[in-house]
């Protein structure tokens, strides 16, 4: 599903130009999940973007569900993310200006599709969110606000869902009831996850984890196993 080799990405600065990425490799079987977890600034959010076509790498291939990125322009990166990929954002993303069917409803509507607002209320019945529909985002909380963002990601039946620090916003308890709608949902429909987060126990939950320090990836260590105790002589 997602294959990246030798994937740098250099932005220019003030102070001069920036390593972002420093080589990156990395494949991720379909229908896995996999956690990507690191310190803030190491590169996170610009691996997610490079995958979900935002972002163009420095150099390297990325090829996502078969497509070499780079063989798109700006028009065919957002049909491929229209068609293809569900995006899940910290800060939700949601447009205050309408209800919680209609931003649900926006990918399909964009693409033409008539059935837009039935599969919108199927999907928001299907967060747990049947009676607040009509709601803005303004009136609902940071908990119901993500399910609608979830909602969104998942109305085009995406075959990737790459979510960056779905519960940064969320306190311990709703996270968690997020978090059990974004995996309950992937096992239902097959879908590839790429969870960035801080949260360690969220990590777990994924099949397969790596760590980003300084723009590079890497397995996580095994902890170490305690010594047996030796008995006194």
């Amino acid at each position: 599903m997602i294959e990246l080799a030798d994937v740098h990405l250099t932005l220019p600065s003030a102070a001069g130009a920036v390593n972002i990425l420093r080589g990156v490799d990395l494949a991720v079987a379909a229908g896995t999940s996999l956690s990507v977890v690191g310190p803030s600034g190491s590169g996170k959010s610009s691996l997610m973007s490079i995958i979900g076509g935002i972002e163009r790498p420095t150099s390297g291939t990325v090829r996502v569900d078969g497509v070499d990125l780079a063989d798109l322009d700006e028009d065919g990166l957002a049909l491929f993310r229209r068609d293809r990929i569900g995006i899940l954002f910290q800060s939700f993303h949601l447009i205050p200006t309408m209800t919680a069917l209609e931003n649900t409803a926006l990918p399909l509507e964009l693409a033409g599709d008539r059935d837009a607002f039935p599969a919108a209320e199927a999907l928001l019945r299907e967060v747990g969110l049947a009676e607040r529909t009509t709601h803005y985002p303004g009136q609902l909380s940071g908990g119901e606000q993500q399910r609608v963002a979830l909602a969104r990601a998942l109305v085009n039946r995406p075959r990737l869902l790459l979510a960056d620090e779905p519960t940064g916003n969320l306190d311990a308890d709703t996270g968690r009831g997020v978090v059990d709608l974004i995996f309950a949902a992937c096992a239902a429909r097959g879908m590839t996850l790429l969870l960035i987060t801080h949260d360690p126990d969220l990590a777990g939950r994924c099949q397969r984890h790596v760590v980003m320090e300084r723009g590079r990836l890497r397995d996580p260590v095994p902890a170490a196993r305690p010594r047996a105790a030796v008995a006194a002589p």
